[in-house]
C-alpha cells in the first residue's frame, strides 16, 4: 500500500486498533493476541484448514502464533522477507533464535525506513543479518517467512500487531520441496541484491515477472464464479479481465476497500460490466487487507489465489511480490464462507 490508501490505512485501522487493544487490556506496545476474533469480524472462530502442502490461516482470529511458533522452533535457518515489520513478539522471537545460533536473516523494504527502522535496529544490535530491500523494485512488498527450509509462510498481511485485530488477511504454509527451493534462491539473490528471474512452477505467482500472467490466467479461465479480496483496485488490465468474466456470464464479486473513495471510478465501471461491489471503509470495524482470486469453487476446476500483490501495475509489475495458487477444497471452501460474510456486510455499489 502506498500514497494516500496508505495513510487511510494508518488512521483508520490505528483508531479502530486502539480501541479494540484497549478493550483486551492491552498497553506499552504489548502484542495483541485474541482468543478469538473481535466482535463483528464475522469470523465465527479462529479458521486453519488443512490444504493439500499445509494449512490455511484466516485473520482476524486464528492470531500469529504459526509465525511465532516456526520462528521459536527453528534450529538452522530462519529467512523472512517483509515490508512492515513492527511486531515485539516477532523480533524478540528472532533475536533469541540468533543467541541460540540460528542464522537469521531479514529482508525489510527500504521504502518503509521509517516504520521499519525500530526493529531493523533492534535486529541488528542482536545479531541478526538485516538488510534493506534492493532499489531495484519499486517495492519490496513480498510477505513470506521460511525456516529451517523445511516450512514457508505465504502471507497476504505485514508483521504489524497493531492491525492484526482487525484487518483480514490470509496466511498460507507450504511444504512443498521445490516451493521452498524457489523461494529460498530467489531470497539470497534478493537479500545480496543481485538479479534473478525466480522460479514459479506452476503455483508461484512472483512479480515483477509472473504475477501478472498467472492472475490474468485465473480470471479468464474461470467458467462459473469469482470471488476477489482487494485492498487496492488499480490494473486496468485486471479490472478489464473481470469485466470480459463477468460479460461471458461469469459470476464476479470483488469485496475490498474504498477508505476515501480512492476506487469510485473502478467500482463504477465494473459494476455497469455486471460485476457484483462490495467495500469498506473505516466505519465497518474491519479492513480488507487480503489479495485472493477465487475461481470456479465447487468445480473440478477451481483454483484460488492468495499472496502479496494487490492489483495495481506497481505491484504486478515493479515490485518484489510473492503469492499462491493453491486448489485444496478445505481451503478454498474456508474462504468461500468468509467471503459471504464479508461481502454481505461491506456497503454494496449500485
Amino acid at each position: 500500500m502506498t500514497g494516500s490508501r496508505r495513510i487511510g490505512r494508518l488512521l483508520a485501522a490505528a483508531t479502530t486498533a486502539a480501541l479494540i487493544a484497549g478493550s483486551a487490556g492491552c498497553a506499552g506496545g504489548m502484542v495483541f493476541s485474541p482468543a478469538g476474533p473481535p466482535a463483528g469480524t464475522g469470523q465465527a472462530r479462529p479458521a486453519v484448514v488443512r490444504t493439500g502442502t499445509g494449512r490455511l490461516i484466516t485473520e482476524p482470529g486464528a492470531g500469529f502464533g504459526v509465525v511465532y511458533r516456526l520462528i521459536g522452533r527453528a534450529r538452522h535457518s530462519i529467512d523472512l522477507t517483509v515490508y512492515e515489520l513492527a511486531d515485539t513478539t516477532a523480533e524478540h522471537d528472532l533475536a533469541a533464535a540468533a543467541r541460540r545460533g540460528v542464522r537469521v536473516r531479514v529482508i525489510l523494504d527500504h521504502h518503509e525506513r521509517y516504520h521499519n527502522q525500530a526493529a531493523f535496529s533492534y535486529l541488528r544490535a542482536r545479531r541478526v543479518r538485516v538488510v534493506w530491500s534492493s532499489p531495484r523494485y519499486t517495492y519490496t512488498h513480498q510477505k513470506t517467512l521460511v525456516t529451517d527450509g523445511g516450512t514457508a509462510v505465504i502471507m497476504t498481511a505485514n508483521l504489524t500487531s497493531r492491525y492484526y485485530p482487525t484487518s483480514r488477511d490470509f496466511l498460507v504454509t507450504d511444504t512443498s520441496k521445490a516451493d521452498i527451493a524457489a523461494i529460498t534462491a530467489t531470497f539470497d539473490a534478493d537479500f545480496a541484491g543481485r538479479a534473478i528471474r525466480p522460479a514459479g512452477g506452476r503455483d508461484l505467482v512472483w512479480s515483477p515477472t509472473s504475477a501478472q500472467a498467472k492472475l490474468l490466467a485465473l480470471i479468464d479461465g474461470a467458467r462459473h464464479s469469482l470471488r476477489v479480496y482487494f485492498e487496492e483496485m488499480a490494473d486496468t488490465t485486471i479490472e478489464n479481465a473481470l469485466i470480459r468474466a463477468a460479460r461471458r456470464g461469469v459470476r464476479v464479486q470483488v469485496c475490498g476497500e474504498n477508505g476515501f473513495g480512492d476506487y469510485d471510478r473502478d467500482f463504477a465501471r465494473l459494476a455497469r460490466a455486471g460485476v457484483a461491489v462490495s467495500y469498506f471503509s473505516s466505519s465497518h470495524g474491519l479492513y480488507i487487507h487480503a489479495k485472493v482470486v477465487e475461481a470456479d469453487f465447487g468445480t473440478p476446476r477451481a483454483a484460488m489465489f492468495v499472496g502479496s500483490e494487490n492489483f495495481s501495475v506497481t505491484s504486478l509489475t515493479a515490485n518484489r511480490e510473492l503469492g499462491l495458487i493453491i486448489s485444496s477444497r478445505a481451503a478454498l471452501a474456508s474462504v468461500a464462507r468468509t467471503f459471504a460474510t464479508d461481502f454481505g456486510r461491506g456497503k454494496r455499489w449500485h
